[in-house]
Formats: C-alpha cells, structure tokens, sequence
C-alpha cells in the first residue's frame, strides 16, 4: 500500500511538473493561434491578443496585454510587417526587451512581393503607417503569408521549434503535431482547388490586398484592391480608379471585410452589376482553436465561389 502510494504520488509530481514546465505563450491573431494550438495539442493552450474584428495592422493594445507579453515566455506573431502595433514594441523596454517570434520566418516560409501598379499601388493621398522599419519591412514582401496553406505548415513547424526550444520535454509532441496538422491541410488544398476551379478566370475585387497569397496557390484573379496592403482607407481619387477598374475589368464581385467599413464597397459598385461579397482571412467570427485555420480556408473559398458564380 506504501509503495501504490508512492507510485501515485510521483505520478503527480512528474504531471504537475510537466504542467509547470510548459511555456506560456501568447499569439497575435486567429490564424496564428490555431496554428499555435494545433501543435501545443494537450500541453497547453496559447492566448490570444487580437480577437473578433480587430484589424492586424492597426488594433491598439491595453496596458495589460503589454504587461502580459512582456511576462509570456514565447509570443507568436506573424510578422512586425503585419501587426503594427506589436512591431513598434517588439524588443522594447515596455515588453522587457523581449522579441517576439515572428513565424513568418520559419524555414519553408515563401513570401511574395508587395504588388504595384494601377489598382495595387499605395494610396499616396493618404497617410502610410509611421513607423519607418515596419513600413520597409511591408514594402519587402507581402506579409499575410498564412493564407497560403504551404506557408501555414512552415509556421506549424516552426512554432514546433520554438516551443521544443523552450520545453524540451515536449519536443517530440510539438514535432508530431506539426506533422498531423501539415497533413490535415492536404485536402483542405484539394477541396479548396476543386470548388474555386469553375470561376478561377473570374475577375474580382478585394478590400485590402490581402489575398495575394491565396490567389497565387488556388489559381483565382483578383484585380485591383480598395485599399493597399496595410489597409489604409482610400481616398476618393482611389475610389474613382476601382470604379474604372470594375468597368474596364468587368470584375464580378467587389469584396468588403467584418472589421471594415462597407461603405467604401458600396461606392464603387453603384450603379453596376457587381455584387458585394464578404472576405474574412483573420476568422473574424469563428470560434478560436485548431481547427479554425482550416475554416478560414474553407470559408473564403466558398464566398468566392458563392459571388463570383452569381
């Protein structure tokens, strides 16, 4: 009975040990944290700092969730490109010099230019973010690099090497649940290949130049975007040129975003054919967890497909 009972008694040490040891970890928005949570699997569940319909570029941050980073031992970001806000903090004092882990460099990771001219150039009438090393960082390459799945299991991966860098002990979980959840994406890429084959030559435009990534892996054509790939608002001359751009295109669908205005949508379609359609590469409404990465795939695959075939 003494010996049962000591045995009961490291179990619970060696769990709650395991317990303790594991990171706390922090994620900047949905996609990363279901990409995050899908490989930390049972060791533990990430947090999350941009919820709901909080934009990626400009979502201010509380005092508390400063406090909090600065005392996670890992924060997953997709890139200070991205997340403006953390960028201007990344390795600062209000964080206690703590760098983020930005996913956008992990091994495997292919990122694609910053697209210009005609309907893709910045909009020079209006302001661009300040900060001067994220906005060289943005004109380097397109930083919404997770909406290619190929991309995604990159980050899988190298989340995995981050986490097995700072709990050991878990090294060989983290690594398999990269693996598991790089495999998933295979027919989710199918699936998504098959339904978007029978309007992959139909023009469209995008709110935000944020699709490059998607629209390069799945064969669809976007045309133009409202706003440039920092998601500044237009000005009305940009607004002018997408509504010649619809013209001359013939573009079926003009999309808008949740965390943005309509309006601006509204504007450029009056009067025309065009429908309006909804756009959500951040999972704005899902219910945050592993899986979620897959369905903002899914979920934007069948808005295109629902628009663009009338």
């Amino acid at each position: 009975m003494h010996r049962l009972s000591l045995l009961a008694c490291s179990a619970l040490f060696a769990c709650c040990a395991s317990a303790v040891a594991a990171p706390a970890v922090i994620t900047s928005i949905v996609p990363v944290y279901s990409i995050v949570s899908a490989v930390m699997g049972e060791t533990g569940k990430p947090g999350l700092l941009l919820k709901g319909r909080l934009s990626e570029h400009t979502a201010a941050l509380t005092p508390e969730q400063i406090d909090a980073l600065g005392k996670a031992d890992i924060v997953f970001t997709v890139d200070d490109g991205l997340e403006f806000k953390l960028g201007e903090i990344d390795g600062t004092e209000a964080v206690n010099g703590k760098h983020f882990t930005q996913l956008s460099h992990s091994p495997g990771v292919k990122v694609l230019p910053v697209r210009e001219g005609g309907a893709w150039e910045p909009d020079t009438d209006e302001p661009q973010p300040t900060n001067a090393s994220n906005t060289d960082l943005v004109l380097k390459y397109d930083p919404h690099i997770w909406l290619d799945p190929e991309n995604a299991k990159a980050m899988a991966f190298g989340a995995a090497d981050a986490l097995a860098k700072a709990d050991p002990a878990n090294a060989a979980t983290y690594d398999a649940n990269a693996k598991v959840f790089a495999s998933s994406l295979d027919s989710v890429s199918a699936e998504i290949k098959a339904g978007l084959a029978p309007v992959k030559d139909k023009p469209f435009i995008v709110f935000h130049d944020a699709y490059h990534y998607f629209e390069n892996r799945f064969g669809v054509h976007a045309v133009g975007s409202i706003s440039d790939v920092s998601a500044t608002s237009p000005s009305a001359q940009r607004l002018a040129e997408l509504r010649a751009k619809l013209k001359e295109t013939g573009a079926a669908c003009v999309f808008r975003e949740p965390q943005f205005q309509d309006k601006y949508v509204q504007a450029i379609i009056e009067g025309s054919s065009a429908r309006s359609g909804v756009l959500d590469g951040l999972g704005a409404d899902l219910e945050p967890g592993p899986g979620a990465y897959a369905q903002i795939l899914k979920n934007l695959a069948s808005s295109l497909a629902s628009c663009l075939s009338g």
